[in-house]
């Protein structure tokens, strides 16, 4: 198998995609040859509950085979705006290139209720046309800091794959989707990889305003 490098995302959903990868192809996949890196982590240590590297591990790091050395986290107990920059040299380095920049062979993005993906939220919609390839934004409600990729890279990957579950995020979806007045407002409407390979995998409730 040659080298896949892959953008996971955090949150509540992929926890269901990990552990059925976790249990159905631990023994499946030559995981040597899988490299994972992280579309956005939040800056706290790697063994807070809000890690988006701790519930990986917790669902699929633990229970496969892949060398440490495949693993590359955004370390959230750095200096946020020093990591970012560290992250982004991580990435020159690691992935192939492609269109003269790094290549991730997919990203999985989440969206947040509010139209929302990668920690960048729709006040801060500026940052997904950020020069660098790793950005820190700020949680409009907690203040947190977070630090992930920024739209270049996202939308140079050669496949996106969005996961997005429940009622709440049904009516951004349609909005989306749908390209209706306004959706513009929204990170996640960004989102258009230069491959033409943008898939999104829905649940029922999440799709419920697509017919």
């Amino acid at each position: 198998m040659n080298e896949f490098h892959v953008s996971l995302s955090g949150g509540s959903t992929p926890k269901i995609v990990f552990d059925f990868l976790a249990e159905n192809y631990h023994d499946e996949i030559d995981w040597s040859s899988v490299y994972f890196y992280w579309g956005d982590e939040r800056c706290v240590p790697p063994e807070d509950a809000d890690s988006n590297y701790k519930m990986t591990k917790a669902h699929l790091l633990s229970k496969i085979e892949m060398p440490a050395e495949n693993i590359f986290r955004i370390k959230g107990e750095d200096d946020p705006e020093a990591e970012a920059v560290r992250y982004a040299e991580v990435l020159k380095k690691q992935l192939p290139t492609a269109n003269g920049m790094p290549q991730f062979d997919l990203v999985i993005l989440g969206m947040g209720g509010d139209g929302h993906t990668a920690s960048i939220f729709p006040n801060e919609i500026a940052l997904w046309d950020a020069d660098s390839y790793c950005a820190v934004a700020t949680h409009p409600e907690s203040g947190q800091k977070r630090v992930g990729l920024t739209g270049e890279i996202i939308n140079n990957a050669k496949t996106v794959a969005f996961l997005v579950t429940g009622a709440d995020k049904a009516n951004k979806v349609e909005e989306i989707i749908g390209q209706k007045a306004g959706y513009e407002k929204y990170p996640a409407s960004r989102v258009s990889p230069k491959s033409g390979e943008l898939l999104w995998f829905l649940d029922r409730d999440a799709a419920a305003g697509l017919g």
